[in-house]
């Protein structure tokens, strides 16, 4: 066990450095894996308040408080520039991270991430379009109505809870396993503390001046984000790249790790 500024890590893999911001929001690096068996160095971070990292006041959990404690990592582990990924709710800090210091990353990749820190809201219409494309699943039928609650705008985690099938492209054992996983580690909260009031929300004219390559991987059946909302908001970073993985959803090394895999290593290799 490593600590940094109470930070721990893992580490995982051969290769070039790769900073590694877990999402969730707030969850242990675990369920990432080794990220499909990417050709790297993987720092894994357990951010403050998850994994050996935790516990923490609540009210130390938004997302911008955690962008001194990756800098202190970053400079006590002597990466300088770092290739920075990040997935989903975890691209905050990454991309604040990223404004504060351009000087120390390399590249930025950013994995079906949520853009509620990019002033993004859930587009419904798609949403919709996304469950109903479907509806011909064995288990759709039973989540139906939790469905309708998170369309209606739920924040219940129960709501939430059932359409966890939505994130997987393929609802198997495997799916499951990694749900449940999941679903262990999840702080109470999570969300309404990584998320509170005073989290800064990235304004165009900021990220106009990143002069850093980024790119965003989107699940071709993915709806937070969608590709095209992946595909607007890659538009907001002056050197950006998008890549839709065909089938995958918010976790694309699960669905195919080999896509995944020459997807990141390829844009990190360029």
């Amino acid at each position: 066990m490593i600590f940094c500024m109470g930070l721990a890590h893992d580490e995982l893999g051969s290769g070039a450095p790769l900073l590694v911001v877990p999402g969730g929001p707030l969850l242990a690096p675990s369920y990432l894996g080794d990220l499909g068996g990417l050709p790297a160095r993987l720092h894994l971070l357990h951010l403050r308040g998850t994994g050996r990292s935790g516990p923490a006041d609540p009210a130390e959990l938004r997302f911008d408080l955690h962008i001194d404690d990756i800098e202190a990592y970053r400079a006590q582990a002597g990466l300088d520039p770092v290739d920075l990924l990040a997935h989903s709710a975890g691209a905050a800090i990454a991309i604040r991270y990223a404004l504060r210091y351009p000087s120390h990353v390399r590249r930025l990749v950013l994995v079906t991430p949520s853009l509620r820190s990019l002033g993004f809201g859930p587009d419904l219409a798609k949403l919709r379009a996304s469950a109903e494309s479907r509806s011909d699943e064995p288990w759709y039928p039973a989540v139906k109505d939790a469905i309708e609650a998170v369309l209606a705008g739920s924040a219940a985690g129960s709501d939430w809870a059932a359409v966890t099938p939505f994130f997987y492209a393929r609802w198997d054992d495997a799916a499951q396993e990694h749900a449940r996983a999941c679903d262990a580690m999840r702080l109470p909260n999570a969300a309404a503390d990584y998320y509170a009031a005073g989290a800064p929300v990235a304004t165009p004219e900021e990220l106009a001046g990143l002069d850093v390559p980024v790119l965003l991987l989107a699940g071709g059946v993915d709806a937070l984000p969608s590709p095209a909302a992946a595909e607007k908001a890659a538009r907001l970073f002056p050197r950006n790249s998008v890549v839709v993985q065909p089938g995958a959803a918010h976790y694309p090394w699960l669905d195919d790790p080999a896509f995944f895999r020459d997807a990141v290593a390829d844009f990190l290799a360029d």
